[in-house]
């Protein structure tokens, strides 16, 4: 990548008035000053083939990027075999779907502690993303928001390390929520990325991939994302951060106001 791009997840608001599709969407979202949508694959993979094309077209004409979040019923830890492999076949149709669409980055949690300890956790979700098949697309695997799910910075980027095709989306949100509140100025946002940079290379910097929103969280973790300005999500220590580390990539907002935030983002990002 050669700049940092902004962007939301899943269809823009607008001003209530227009029901957008993936197509108009990413016109809207061009026209309006961003870069980027994250595609909702959560419960389905909404890229077939009787709208791929235009869908494809729209990105083209727009020079737009594109990711999707892949199924939220992934868990290559599950106690159950059979659902360790749907979880597999989940995520390739997914990879599949976004490739139609020459998208780049299929974001998905890769799995829950259940009643394994973490390193019988780790070795079993780094066993089957061993399995997935190099079709082109970055499989992207993200920080959670809760300690009793699968997912810290330093999990994540070890399966990184490990796995060529599997690349760290680090949600500095849920990081933020995982350590009750634990992100509050620029040093905590610095050393992640420096962990990143000494783990992974500067490589990895060029080519991040963030989400990034306000949040409500509890002693337990994330409960909710918030815009920016009703949380206590310090995001413009974050961008210093990512300013001074002079990161590329990607980043999507998950506020609920979407791309009022995304923007916000963008606008005091290039001010710096």
């Amino acid at each position: 990548m050669d700049k940092l791009l902004f962007g939301i997840s899943g269809l823009p608001i607008g001003d209530g008035s227009t029901k957008f599709t993936y197509k108009t969407g990413i016109k809207y979202l061009n026209d309006i000053g961003l870069d980027a949508m994250e595609l909702p694959f959560v419960r389905s993979v909404n890229i077939t083939d009787k709208n791929k094309d235009e869908v494809l077209a729209s990105k083209l004409e727009n020079d737009f990027y594109l990711s999707a979040h892949g199924s939220y019923y992934i868990n290559l830890n599950a106690e159950e075999i059979e659902k360790q492999e749907k979880s597999m076949e989940r995520i390739v149709k997914g990879a599949e779907g976004l490739k139609k669409v020459q998208g780049r980055s299929l974001i998905f949690h890769p799995g829950f502690y259940l009643k394994s300890s973490k390193e019988e956790a780790f070795n079993s979700i780094k066993e089957n993303l061993s399995k997935l098949p190099n079709i082109g697309v970055d499989y992207r695997l993200e920080t959670t928001g809760k300690g009793t799910q699968f997912g810290s910075v330093e999990e994540i980027v070890a399966l990184c390390k490990e796995i060529t095709t599997c690349k760290p989306c680090i949600d500095f949100s849920h990081v933020h929520a995982r350590y009750n509140g634990s992100l509050k100025n620029y040093d905590d946002f610095a050393e992640i990325l420096d962990y990143i940079k000494n783990e992974l290379g500067y490589d990895a910097l060029e080519d991040i991939h963030i989400h990034l929103s306000g949040i409500n969280y509890s002693e337990e973790g994330e409960r909710n994302h918030l815009p920016f300005e009703e949380s206590d999500f310090n995001y413009i220590d974050c961008l210093k951060a990512f300013k001074t580390f002079d990161i590329k990539g990607c980043i999507i907002c998950e506020s609920p106001i979407l791309e009022k935030d995304a923007l916000l983002l963008k606008e005091y990002y290039y001010s710096l």
